[in-house]
């Protein structure tokens, strides 16, 4: 994952090879999203956790420990150019209030019946959602519309393509104990 550090929010890449690859239909586009890049701690205990419940789901897409972010705004394919713009909206906002998050609990999108997605959560306070709310605002004069859904700040732990073993996760998930895996201050 390649990533451009800007005050303690990052523009990530899921691929440093796609920014060599040229499209069919122009030139090279990279699939990006405005994140926070988390410590490594926070990491080591996800993926512990994770490397638990594999077993119980293994048809499951689990994500790589090291691709484990919060995500504030997802921008999906864009340019080079439009990354560089990206990169100087995101430099004029105004620095953000210091807030604490900490990573606990699982939950699933869209719902536990039929998840698509299988999270960690995230608590931090109003700061972390205003601070959402600042990005989508400094991205919309360059065209990137705002997100129709509420921020529900998350940690993507594995995708869902099939219910195939999710009786069995979610068993190991009630019998797995308690789910804070560590706490983290960002300013």
């Amino acid at each position: 994952m390649n990533q451009e550090s800007l005050f303690g929010i990052g523009i990530f890449a899921l691929d440093p090879a796609i920014l060599n690859r040229r499209s069919r239909w122009g030139p090279p586009r990279v699939r990006t999203f405005i994140a926070i890049d988390l410590p490594e701690e926070i990491r080591a205990e996800l993926a512990r956790r994770q490397l638990a419940l594999h077993d119980a789901c293994r048809d499951a897409r689990w994500t790589r420990p090291e691709g484990i972010h919060l995500t504030l705004k997802f921008l999906g394919q864009i340019s080079g150019q439009q990354e560089a713009q990206v990169k100087e909206a995101l430099g004029r906002m105004e620095r953000f209030e210091k807030f604490t998050v900490c990573a606990q609990g699982f939950g699933f999108f869209p719902s536990a019946k039929r998840p698509r997605v299988f999270w960690a959560g995230i608590e931090a306070g109003e700061v972390l959602g205003d601070l959402a709310s600042a990005v989508e605002a400094a991205l919309e004069p360059l065209g990137i519309a705002p997100e129709r859904r509420a921020f529900s700040p998350h940690l993507t732990l594995a995708r869902f393509e099939s219910s195939h073993g999710l009786d069995r996760l979610r068993k190991a998930i009630a019998t797995a104990g308690e789910f804070e895996f560590g706490r983290a201050t960002f300013t």
